[in-house]
């Protein structure tokens, strides 16, 4: 299968003739039951016909992803929310207030119209209304319900560029539309309407506290910052291996001093046995390390550059052949939560405190 790649600007709210064309082309191949990669503010989606089985199946099938981890639908207008739910709650109601268009996924309890392919077996359903409105364009285009896993090969680290989404997968899908670089770089925050109280199953750029002050009293699940592998997966993204570079990956928690002393001691180490190294680091900390390819990720202080920075620093560990990677920790508390939950399911939960 050859892919197609056309550019497209993904922020914008109107669109050229040419790029009207595209976003109706690639809304074609999507009521085909073909897949489009396409941006969203978050990280690039593998998009699919979410009514369609058929659809799901190849999204499963195009990523290696395991058929029980449930796929996002994304919809165009929070009216189209009603055709996918057996109910909207007050709570949706104002959350999609707050934050729709944005990064926030509700999960609620599935219609019939919704396939079990699509949501892996289970009768909930995970719904985002994306921030992009080339995204939004390709949705309506693509017939308003839209599922869409990040564009990455499973466990891989998502894709925040087109570039990445054709490292995995070029010759898998028909379109890829690429509009640049993603703005936030992390998947959506993920709560579930259907408990009481909600409860957060992935942290991301909206957090606990934000959604705090439109709730009230939120929850959050145990397995976001521990391993929570044996647990039937919920929602994207929480019983797998995630966002992992092909060398290893271990976080490195403590005084900066300690941080920086262990970890030029293991890559020292690591260098002497022949292996390429790599170390994720924050700008403070950047002078302190040595290895063959040293990462700074942003300011610790600027939490928004590290999460955009993730995963094309987890990409470019593998495009540099590093075998043996570490990271410094940060702060579980607000986006440094997502952050943490991200490297922690990339490292497979390998930690060492010093």
């Amino acid at each position: 299968m050859d892919t197609v790649i056309e550019k497209i600007r993904q922020d914008a709210e109107e669109f050229s003739t040419g790029e009207e064309e595209i976003l109706r082309r690639a809304g074609s191949v999507i009521r085909d039951g073909g897949l489009v990669a396409f941006p969203t503010e978050t990280v690039y989606g593998l998009g699919g016909d979410a009514l369609n089985s058929e659809s799901a199946r190849r999204i499963y099938a195009a990523k290696g992803r395991p058929s029980d981890n449930p796929l996002i639908v994304h919809i165009c207008r929070f009216e189209d929310l009603s055709g996918i739910v057996a109910k909207v709650p007050d709570e949706a109601v104002k959350l999609a207030e707050a934050f729709w268009p944005g990064p926030l996924t509700m999960i609620l309890h599935k219609s019939e119209k919704v396939p079990y392919e699509t949501t892996g077996g289970l009768d909930t359903v995970a719904v985002r209304l994306p921030a992009s409105g080339a995204a939004r364009k390709l949705i309506e285009y693509g017939g308003g319900y839209v599922a869409a896993p990040s564009a990455n090969l499973s466990g891989r680290p998502s894709p925040t560029d087109a570039e990445s989404v054709k490292e995995d997968l070029n010759g898998r899908i028909r379109m890829i539309l690429d509009g640049g670089a993603v703005g936030i770089g992390l998947e959506s925050t993920i709560v579930d309407l259907t408990v009481t109280p909600p409860q957060i199953l992935r942290p991301g750029y909206i957090t606990e506290s934000m959604l705090r002050k439109v709730l009230g009293e939120v929850d959050t699940d145990v397995t976001i910052m521990h391993d929570g592998s044996g647990q039937k997966p919920r929602a994207p993204g929480m019983k797998y291996r995630h966002y992992a570079p092909k060398g290893e990956l271990v976080i490195v928690e403590g005084k900066p001093d300690n941080v920086a002393a262990y970890i030029n001691l293991r890559t020292a180490e690591a260098a002497g046995r022949g292996a390429r190294t790599g170390i994720l680091c924050t700008g403070g900390e950047l002078s302190r390390y040595r290895a063959d390819v040293v990462q700074c990720l942003g300011e610790r202080s600027d939490e928004e550059s590290i999460a955009k920075n993730l995963y094309a620093a987890l990409r470019l560990m593998d495009r540099e052949h590093v075998e043996k990677i570490y990271s410094e920790s940060f702060e579980a508390q607000g986006l440094g939560q997502a952050i943490m939950n991200r490297l922690l399911k990339a490292a497979g939960h390998k930690v060492v405190k010093v």
